[in-house]
Formats: structure tokens, sequence, C-alpha cells
């Protein structure tokens, strides 16, 4: 016992200490509170036993109390359910109407009024509980199309994306948690220039994260620099009061669209009428793009084409949305749970030529950990009923990790080197094969999640969509139970195979416990407090040393909060507390080459790293790869080309632009660099630089956050 007891002291002594930024956000985010703001959660490991507790009692009375105990092991290992299930697990008597589900996506928004204001209703009950929401908005008619019972012509899309974001605007105001939207539009849809334009209105759309559904056509234009036509369907009362003619290729286009009623179906294909309402040149939109999300940070793509042919319910679902951050594609109603592994805590022997990645502890954790995000599907608390239907058909849940960035820096591994590429492609592949071991001996224990035994008829098109079915002796009309469409034709598990073949071969005879395992989020906030600043998902760390812009409740403008990466902590706490960031560091002083940061890598190795993990994860990943201010267009522009080539499913970059926002992060370089002109009542201009201090309106704010405030609108807001 006293050895244990030593050893459990040593392990405590050798934490790195936590960082008041970390703190403070626990307190902040996920600490629970009684309605007078007492704390309930004393400190971090209360919050970690309290989802302990409520997600062991969801087991069998006898077990439950060991898988408590097992629970509680793997947090400390760090295995963190998402924010919301550490906030509202268990908050039940403090906060009954919020749900321990991150991720959803909204009903389809049909083009009528009724739909869209009952999707504003239902997004309005879905934010609220603390969910973040996905839409497509290209099923809307673009701007100034006749509306036959209106007797006019439609604002278009952008202005009713207006009217979802004053609502989570408002929503978020009233709960205190800053609501997340993401609004995705496709390609070929008039508007789409629009669309990407959206966000350089100052303070438009500020509630969204924006993505364009780009489809394989379209790549292949861009690269042939071929004609690009932008098209929307057609009403047979349309085709009956102009007189089209459907067969006239100059004016109709047949293309595969998400809603087909209404519209005229071509009876074979199933594609839709689309009138043609202009052509632009491929490459042209392109680089509307390239300079929109190079300038603005929006929008990202989405590869629409391979989510849904990637999707292991390819056979069921039509996904056009995502949640906020993009690493769960879901369809119409689809709810997914998040949770990710501490990667830090499995290396061993840090900052020395020992250093090594514990792979059997870290498969022990991912068995124990499916577990417990499964059991969060049972206490899901989402407020629609479809919702709540969909998340427990298919019972998806999104495991991934954080830190890895910070883990590779303690090994000694250059984040985007070929090393690196190596370690997050053994992780996530043992994270996806331990999962799905777990999910199957879940299924044998408790049952396969219900889609698993359902029968779905084999049409047309799932037999152009997997040949493979034909060779298999299916025929169209045949009965066919999900699990085996699941297991055996989805591309994801077929990759699976190539590493474990009967699993796959068991799989297709017992189902899964859930549909879906894996997914990279963005990690953000619970990175940075119960991970003490590890750096986000997957990631390497933004900087070593720099400045959080949080909202505080009374306050007028954003605050800057010091933060400083867990590797460097971990350094200055194992190896050498002198150990400094600067460029000048006294010899001796200096990090060690592995400690890179986010801007440092080149775009093309942040891709890389990202394709190694996507190889693995059956749902999506949340990645941005950061770039320099003065990082040039011309090394820019072809980033998402190239991520396409490596086979992604979506990318997200980002360049700090002082004239178009203020990040969440940012660093004292870019803030001293910046200047920031002030027009007052009196006409005088007053220039500051960005981390100058500026006494305005009886507070002191950075100049950085007050301008961004004032030019945004959110002055005084919060």
């Amino acid at each position: 016992m006293n050895a244990v007891i030593e050893e459990e002291k040593s392990a405590v002594e050798s934490e790195v200490p936590l960082q008041e930024a970390s703190a403070d956000t626990w307190r902040r985010k996920y600490r629970l509170t009684d309605r007078a703001n007492n704390p309930v959660d004393e400190c971090v490991q209360d919050t970690f036993k309290r989802v302990a507790r409520v997600l062991a009692d969801v087991e069998a009375p006898e077990v439950r109390e060991h898988w408590y105990e097992r629970f509680v092991y793997a947090m400390k290992k760090g295995a963190f359910p998402a924010g919301r299930v550490l906030a509202n697990a268990g908050a039940q008597a403090y906060k009954p109407a919020t749900s321990t589900i991150n991720c959803t996506v909204s009903g389809t928004v049909f083009d009528s009024m009724s739909s869209i204001l009952d999707r504003v209703h239902e997004a309005g009950m879905t934010l609220k509980a603390g969910c973040g929401i996905g839409y497509e908005f290209s099923t809307l008619r673009p701007k100034g199309a006749f509306v036959g019972g209106a007797g006019a012509t439609t604002s278009g899309p952008m202005s009713f994306m207006d009217i979802y974001d004053s609502m989570c605007k408002t929503v978020s105001s009233a709960g205190g948690r800053r609501g997340a939207q993401m609004g995705t539009f496709d390609v070929q849809h008039p508007d789409v220039l629009d669309f990407i334009r959206a966000k350089r209105e100052n303070g438009r759309l500020r509630q969204f994260n924006l993505s364009l559904l780009i489809n394989d056509a379209f790549v292949e234009a861009v690269k042939s620099d071929s004609d690009w036509p932008l098209v929307f369907p057609l009403t047979q009362a349309e085709i009956d009061h102009e007189g089209i003619d459907l067969n006239d290729e100059s004016r109709v286009l047949w293309r595969d669209w998400t809603v087909t009623d209404g519209y005229v179906v071509h009876d074979e294909t199933g594609f839709v009428a689309c009138r043609i309402y202009r052509t632009i040149k491929a490459r042209h939109l392109w680089d509307m793009v390239m300079n929109s999300t190079y300038d603005y940070a929006d929008p990202g793509f989405i590869l629409v084409d391979r989510v849904n042919e990637q999707n292991n319910n390819w056979f069921c679902e039509d996904i056009r949305a995502t949640n906020p951050c993009g690493e769960q594609p879901l369809p119409p109603y689809g709810a997914c749970l998040l949770g990710s592994i501490n990667l830090v805590k499995f290396v061993k022997n840090p900052f020395t030529g020992n250093a090594f990645f514990d792979f059997t502890e870290f498969r022990e954790v991912v068995r124990i950990f499916t577990r417990m995000l499964d059991n969060v599907v049972e206490i899901n608390g989402l407020p629609l009923e479809k919702q709540r239907a969909e998340i427990m058909r298919k019972r998806r849940h999104g495991m991934g990790f954080l830190g890895l960035g910070s883990a590779m820096a303690m090994l000694g591994i250059k984040y985007g080197s070929d090393d690196s590429v190596i370690l997050t492609d053994e992780v996530s592949k043992t994270m996806a094969l331990e999962g799905y071991r777990a999910g199957l001996e879940l299924a044998k224990e408790k049952g396969p999640a219900p889609i698993m035994e359902e029968e779905f008829e084999i049409t047309p098109k799932m037999m152009r969509q997997r040949p493979e079915l034909a060779k298999a002796g299916f025929e169209v009309g045949d009965m066919v139970k999900g699990k085996v469409l699941w297991a055996r034709f989805s591309r994801y598990m077929q990759k699976l195979t190539t590493q474990d073949q009967q699993l796959i071969r068991d799989l297709s005879e017992c189902g899964c416990r859930f549909t879906h395992h894996t997914s990279i989020a963005p990690t953000g906030t619970m990175a940075l407090s119960v991970g003490n600043n590890v750096s986000n998902g997957i990631e390497p760390s933004f900087a070593h040393s720099y400045w959080r812009n949080i909202i505080r409740p009374g306050k007028k403008s954003k605050e800057n909060v010091p933060v400083f990466s867990y590797e460097l902590l971990a350094y200055r706490h194992m190896v050498n507390p002198e150990a400094d960031v600067s460029p000048d560091a006294e010899s001796g002083n200096v990090l060690p080459e592995s400690f890179v940061t986010a801007d440092s890598i080149a775009p093309l190795d942040h891709v890389k790293v990202q394709a190694a993990a996507q190889k693995w994860v059956d749902s999506s990943i949340s990645k941005t790869a950061n770039v320099p201010t003065d990082f040039p267009y011309e090394d820019f522009k072809d980033i998402y080309l190239f991520a396409y080539e490596q086979g992604l499913k979506g990318c997200t970059t980002f360049r700090f632009n002082p004239e178009a926002h203020q990040g969440v992060l940012v660093r004292e370089d870019d803030l001293a660099n910046t200047t920031y002109v002030f027009k007052l009542a009196n006409g005088e201009m007053v220039e500051a630089k960005g981390n100058e201090m500026i006494e305005y309106d009886g507070e002191t704010h950075t100049a950085a956050n007050l301008y961004d405030a004032l030019k945004e609108g959110y002055y005084g807001r919060h």
C-alpha cells in the first residue's frame, strides 16, 4: 500500500501546475455551480467524478461502481468528454434544459417561408440547450427569383441567413454561452458569389462559420479551366409559364439536388431539372474563394461528394451540412456527441532521448472511453424528438484527441515532419481499431445500434454507388440488413479490413453499438482548461506565449489574457525553469527544435498531418492551417487543391488580418506591429498600436479589442 501511495504522490508532484488562464476557464465554462453561483465542483477532479458518476449510472446496478472507478481512471488519463458533457452531465438539478450533445444539423430548410421559420424555431431551441447547429442554405431559391404565392421576387438565401444570425446572437446572449452555427452552400447555386463575400460586411453573419459544398465536378472544372454553370431547380409551373424546353442544354441542366419535392425529376436518374442562371469560369470562382479565405478566413470548403462516398451510413443518408466546426458531417436532424483524449498523458520520459508514446496504455483508455461516450447517448437531453430519434437509432459518437502538437514537442518530433506524419497515422489507426473492437463487444453485451438490424432495399442508385454489391450476388429489390451494408460495403470499413479482417466479419454478423466512432474536434476551451493549454485537437500549439481574447460578462470589449503552451510549462517544470520563448534567448535557455508553432509550419505540411489522420477517422476533422500575415498569396492559393489531392473531406485556413477581424488567439508581435486608427466625435484621428491600453467609456481596453468591438458592433453587448 505504501508503494502505491508513494507512486500516486510522485505522479501528483510531477504534474505541471495549472496556469491561471486554465483554472479561470474551467471555473467559467465547466465548473458546476448552483443558482446562487456557489460552486458544486470544488476542483477539476470533482468535475471528473460528477461526470463519471452520471455515466456509470447508465450501467446495470451491479457493475456501476466498477465502471465509475474505470471512468474516473480514464478521465485522469486524459479521456475528456466534450464541453457539453463536462458542463451539463449530472447538472439536471441546476440546469435541466441543457444537453450533453455538441453537434447537431438542422432539418432541411425547404424553399418556403413556413419551413424557414420552423427551422429558426427549432434552431433556437437547440442553441438554448447548448448545442451547436449546422444548416444548408442553398436549398433556397436565388435572389430575384419570382415567388408565385407572394406575387413578388425573393430576397435570396443570404437575407434569410441574417435572420438565423440574429436569432443565434439573441439566444446566446440570454444563455450566457456564445452560440455556434455552420452555414453550408452549394458551389452550383446562383448566389454563391454573395455567399463568398458575405463576411466582408462589418458585423454580418458573425454567429456563423461558412463552408462551400464543393463537388468533384467543380474541382475538375477548376483544373481544366472550364466554364461552370450556376443553376437552381425548376418547378413545373415555371416550365409551363415560360415554355422551357427541358432538352435545351443552353437553358436546362439535370443535376443531383438535395431536395426533389416540388421540382421536375428525371424518372431514371433521379436528377432534377435546373435552370442555368449564368455561366462563369470555374477558376475565377475558385480564385474568389481563395482570396476571401486569405483575407477573411471564410469560407472553408467541404468536399461533399467525398463526405457521402466515405460515409459509413452511405446506404441511408444524404449529408449536406456539418456541425459548426466541420468535424461532424450529419444528415438532417443528425446529432453527435464528442470526446477527446489528451495525448500528452501517454508521453513517457519527455524531453529526453528515451521519450516514447505508450500505445499499451493508450489502447486501454480508448476502450474505456468508448463505453463512456456510448453511455452519453442515454442522457442526451436533446430538445427535439427528431434529434433524439436520430441519435438513438445510430448512436454516433466522435472520439478524437487533443494535444497532438504538444505531445510531438515532448517526444522531440517536429510537427509537419515525416516522423510526425507516421505518429499521427499510428495514433489515429490505433484509436479506430480499438474503438471498433470495443463497439463489437458492446453490441454483444447491450445490443447493436438499431439501424444495424433494420432492413434496407437495394436501389439502382446503391448498385451504381457500390458495384461490389452485384459481385456479392445482390440485386435491385433485395432487402439487406443495415449491419451488412455498413460493415461490408462502406468505404471506411473496407479500409479497416486491411488491418483486421476478422473484426469486420464479426461486425457484419453482430453489428456494432454505433455507426461512427472517430472525429477530431478543435477542443479549444477544453484544451486550455482541463488540458492546461495543450495544443488544440490535431493542431500544433498556436504559440508558446500569447494572448487569448475572452468575453467577460459586463465588460464592453473582449479581455486579453496571457497564456502559455503546455509544452513550455512542462519544459520549464521538468528541465529548465529559465527556458525562454524569445528568438534572442541566452545560450542554454533556448527551446528544443521540436517547439514549433502553427504559423511556422508550411501550410502543405499542415495538410499532410491532417491527411494522415483522416485515413482512419470515419467522420471528419476540424483543422486550421494557420499562416503568417505576410505569407504570400501565390504560395497560399492552391492549398485547397492540395487538400483535395490528399484525400481530405474539408479544409480551413486562418491568416491574421487586423483589417478584417480580431481572432480569439493573438500573438504579441502581431499586436505590436498593427496600428489602429480611431476617429473621434470631433473628427480627430487617433492612432494606437494593437497592444496599447486605452481608457474609454470608463474601462481599459487594448486598442485591438476596442477597435474590433466598435467595428463589429458588439461593444457593450456582453
